[in-house]
C-alpha cells in the first residue's frame, strides 16, 4: 500500500506541476475550444485568473512531490479538482478521462491521509 500512496503522490503531483507551470510558461500550445467552453477560458485569461489557479497547481503538486505538508497539498488541489471535472462535464468533454483519472488519485491519496481531515467532518456539540 506504501508504494501504490507514493507512485499516486508523484504522478499527482507531476501532473499539477507540469500542467500548473504552463500558464506561466505556455510550453503546452493549445487553441482555445469554440462555444461556452472557449469564452470561459478566454474569461479566465484575459483576467489573468488562469495565473492564480496555476499558482495553486503548482503549490499543490509540489508539495505532494517533495512529500511535506501532504495534507495540504491535497486541500489545495481539491477545489481545483472540482473545478476541471466541472468543465469537462458541463462545457467541454474533451479531456474528461485525464480528469476522472485526476480525481481518482487525489480520492485515493485523500481516503489515504483522513486521518488529517477528520476535524472537518467531525460532528459538534452545540
Amino acid at each position: 500500500m506504501k508504494i501504490a500512496v507514493i507512485i499516486a503522490r508523484v504522478l499527482l503531483g507531476l501532473v499539477f506541476v507540469v500542467f500548473g507551470s504552463n500558464a506561466f510558461l505556455h510550453f503546452i500550445p493549445a487553441q482555445l475550444p469554440e462555444g461556452t467552453a472557449g469564452k470561459f477560458l478566454q474569461a479566465l485569461f484575459e483576467s489573468h485568473w488562469v495565473l492564480a489557479i496555476g499558482a495553486c497547481q503548482v503549490i499543490g503538486g509540489a508539495l505532494l512531490l517533495i512529500g511535506k505538508c501532504i495534507p495540504l497539498g491535497l486541500a489545495i488541489l481539491g477545489p481545483v479538482i472540482v473545478n476541471i471535472l466541472l468543465y469537462h462535464l458541463l462545457m467541454s468533454r474533451m479531456g474528461i478521462g485525464m480528469a476522472i483519472v485526476v480525481a481518482l488519485l487525489w480520492l485515493f491519496l485523500f481516503w489515504r491521509y483522513r486521518a488529517n481531515f477528520a476535524g472537518i467532518f467531525a460532528q459538534n456539540a452545540a
